[in-house]
């Protein structure tokens, strides 16, 4: 049986490795502090796992604190750099691709084809862990579109989608583990009490049994605490417990596949419009060199309130 422990164990890996060739790049003024920041996130996959005790035996998890401390301190005083990867020139890339045309889509087709197939074919085969045949595939497709993408342009190194791989992470710098925190602290919040406590404060403003008014402050609920907090996965567990759950779905016998389905979609208007979602916002500005690296989000705002409104009125009508 294939877990999904073997999984993080390789996204580990890679970081480790990454990190080594950071601490080689001479061109990188911060390599050694960017070196510690990656292979440090790197082993916390691993011994993650001894701390968790879901391999049959169990590491203290304090060092885990510690190396999360030295991670926020590595990246909250910017200690990670970027170096000069060692790769081909902007001509020579042209011209592999108008070599290649369109057999570049098809190391990115094989991830989501090898993962549907894993999901869909082998989730009762015993081949994979139970109950994670989906994230599993994931991982394999990503192995395969490796292979699938050195053979389609006859690379024979595998150091060369390393480096590759390594300049995209550099690129996107500690930014890549927001979306992670973030969810981590909407977990955080819901078993504070968070949401009880928001849930009280509405409940004292919120008109007896309006409907309507329970489901403007639950879509602007999820649409303002996704802006301040940069996920939808993270303001969902507050404002359902708050909101949702209790008024929507307890009090007015609202449809609750429908009224979650909308509220995070409402969420998700958020996500546009926030800098905090920096994987969505930030980094590609930031990957494509755009002059400002508010232009995604400024670009994105219409679309987001028009959405916003859709969900309003769609969960109003339909759902509750």
């Amino acid at each position: 049986m294939i877990r999904v422990e073997w999984l993080y164990w390789l996204v580990g890996l890679v970081f480790v490795v990454m990190a080594v060739q950071m601490a080689k790049d001479r061109t990188n003024p911060k390599r050694w502090t960017s070196a510690a920041f990656w292979g440090l996130l790197g082993l916390t996959f691993p011994y993650g796992t001894g701390v968790t005790g879901t391999e049959g035996f169990t590491l203290p998890a304090q060092p885990l604190g510690v190396a999360v401390l030295a991670l926020i301190v590595l990246a909250g005083f910017n200690f990670i750099g970027k170096g000069v990867p060692v790769t081909t020139t902007g001509q020579e890339r042209e011209a592999s691709a108008a070599k290649l045309g369109n057999k570049l889509f098809v190391p990115a087709l094989t991830i989501p084809l090898v993962a549907i197939v894993c999901a869909s074919l082998l989730d009762d085969s015993g081949l994979f862990e139970t109950g994670k045949a989906t994230l599993i595939g994931l991982g394999v497709g990503c192995v395969a579109a490796l292979i699938v993408g050195m053979l389609v342009t006859g690379e024979r190194k595998l150091s060369v989608p390393l480096h590759s791989g390594r300049s995209m992470l550099e690129s996107m710098g500690a930014a890549l583990l927001l979306p992670q925190l973030l969810s981590v602290l909407g977990s955080i919040f819901a078993l504070a009490g968070v949401g009880t406590q928001v849930g009280d404060l509405v409940n004292d403003v919120l008109p007896d049994g309006s409907k309507y008014a329970a489901v403007l402050a639950y879509c602007l609920g999820m649409f303002l605490f996704t802006v301040i907090m940069g996920n939808a996965f993270a303001a969902f567990p507050v404002m359902t417990a708050a909101i949702g759950w209790p008024v929507l779905i307890q009090q007015m016998h609202g449809n609750e596949v429908a009224v979650l389905a909308i509220g995070m979609l409402a969420g998700f208007s958020g996500t546009l419009c926030t800098p905090m979602a920096a994987n969505f916002n930030i980094v590609p500005a930031s990957l494509l060199e755009l002059k400002d690296q508010y232009g995604p989000i400024k670009a994105q705002l219409p679309t987001a309130l028009a959405l916003l409104g859709c969900n309003i009125v769609f969960m109003a009508v339909f759902a509750v």
